[in-house]
């Protein structure tokens, strides 16, 4: 293939990826416009996130199976098909509970155009040459992470929210034009079946552990329905871990586990984008909300973090090369950890300078030294042919990461704020102040004290995912 044509190829595969960049990015800091104009509760807009979470984090895996089986080049334009159709009904969406099943569908898009345009690069671009197409993918990633929170404030501010779905219409036709006139299709002639009981058992488990970790503060604890839900959960998560155990091919194989390097990283996985999720879900209410921002202002709090990761991505990669996965690994989560304390000691009046900019700026610094050597030292803990599967548990893993921490840091959210204001209608006043609505200083004062502590949970996980690094890192074991 030429290398004109393989450009082009990259250039479908990032313009693909833009869709998942720009919307993810950009509706965080429009969350906010989002539940006042839709009257949405405080569980509500939580689902507006975990629903896009839930079925990508569940289904990625059989996203990845089903390019090598079906076709890599179909499974992608499928998944932006789908992504884009959802994207036109969210942007239609009358109500928060349409909106919700939106995100959802977003998600199943997400999950097979996501690890389609990785296999696309690798089917295309040999192996001295994926290295730098990789590099490029990730880079043009960082920098829609970067501009995704400015269009996302602005149009929050200025125009519409439901543009940031817009948005996606003509990027998605753009993709499947390059796409259909440059990517050439590829399969694995060797790929098996499918594992939809696995696929099944994942969704249902973690949409009926997030449900009741959301409706828990409005039901309560012992309501029959959110007990059932937390039960059945686990119980259905067990039934997962069981399938998987006995499936001839499953989307999840448990002996990749057997390694312990592999089990180590995948755990700092979970706890570093837990706390990365958890952060990045709460900061924007915060700083409109409470510090009384715009949402383009809060938008260009979350720079930092997009310009450290897509300038110096590079550089800690050559740092680990170095010096050692173990050093980043362990150095990189705990720097990200100071850096979510900072944020967490954010005065209410502060302005860019003295309120996010440092701690978002050590933040991204941690991040970027762990990012690179994360993804590495998965791959390196299992044999060759095995990495493929690998990197996809690992991406799997993170997006559920994210999910777990909107739920279960919405539950630490309530229950301080509730403490704090010690109202009767506190649970109510959460939304209003979520929403925007009028209210008296205790309550805002109840939600930065809540927020608070979030975030100090946030550094606590991203501290311990350092000492999960240092303790588990490359160096010591080998490859199983």
């Amino acid at each position: 293939m030429s290398a004109a044509r393989k450009r082009w190829v990259l250039a479908a595969t990032v313009l693909g990826s833009a869709l998942t960049f720009i919307d993810g990015s950009a509706l965080g800091v429009a969350l906010p416009a989002i539940q006042r104009d839709l009257q949405a509760g405080t569980a509500a807009v939580q689902w507006v996130s975990n629903a896009y979470l839930l079925t990508l984090g569940a289904l990625v895996l059989t996203g990845g199976a089903a390019g090598d089986r079906f076709g890599r080049r179909l499974v992608f334009l499928i998944g932006v098909a789908v992504f884009t159709l959802a994207s036109i009904a969210c942007a239609l969406a009358p109500t928060v509970q349409l909106l919700i099943a939106g995100r959802a569908v977003q998600g199943v898009g997400a999950a097979l155009l996501t690890p389609g345009a990785l296999a696309v690069i690798g089917s295309v671009f040999p192996p001295e040459e994926r290295g730098k197409a990789f590099g490029t993918w990730a880079g043009a990633g960082a920098l829609f992470g970067m501009v995704g929170p400015l269009v996302g404030g602005w149009l929050s501010d200025h125009a519409d929210w439901r543009l940031i779905f817009w948005i996606n219409v003509p990027l998605a036709a753009l993709t499947a034009v390059v796409t259909l006139r440059a990517v050439p299709e590829s399969r694995d002639e060797g790929a098996e079946g499918l594992d939809w009981l696995g696929a099944v058992l994942a969704v249902v488990a973690l949409g009926a552990l997030t449900w009741a970790l959301t409706a828990g503060p409005d039901l309560g604890w012992r309501d029959p329905w959110i007990l059932a839900g937390l039960i059945g959960g686990a119980a259905l998560f067990a039934a997962f871990l069981v399938a998987e155990a006995r499936e001839k091919h499953p989307m999840m194989p448990l002996g990749l586990f057997r390694s312990r390097v592999f089990s180590g990283v995948n755990l700092l996985t979970l706890l570093l984008y837990f706390a990365l999720g958890g952060a990045m879900f709460f900061l924007p209410f915060q700083l409109i909300r409470v510090n009384g921002w715009s949402a383009t202002m809060a938008g260009a709090a979350m720079l930092p973090f997009a310009a450290v990761m897509g300038l110096f991505s590079g550089a800690a990669g050559r740092l680990a090369d170095r010096f050692g996965a173990r050093l980043s690994l362990s150095l990189g989560p705990i720097l990200a950890g100071v850096g979510l304390g900072l944020l967490a000691f954010m005065p209410r009046t502060a302005d860019y300078v003295e309120g996010p900019l440092l701690g978002m700026t050590v933040l991204a610094v941690g991040m970027t030294l762990a990012v690179g050597p994360l993804t590495a030292a998965v791959m390196g803990a299992v044999d060759p042919e095995r990495t493929g599967v690998a990197s996809g548990v690992n991406n799997a893993v993170a997006r559920v990461a994210g999910l777990l921490a909107v739920a279960l840091l919405g539950v630490v959210l309530s229950v301080v704020f509730v403490a704090a204001l010690d109202a009767p209608d506190a649970r109510a006043q959460l939304g209003a102040v979520m929403a925007g609505a009028d209210l008296e200083q205790g309550a805002v004062e109840a939600f930065h004290a809540a927020f608070r502590v979030v975030m100090f949970v946030c550094a606590g996980a991203a501290v311990l995912a350092g000492v999960v690094g240092a303790m588990t890192a490359p160096g010591w074991e080998t490859r199983t």
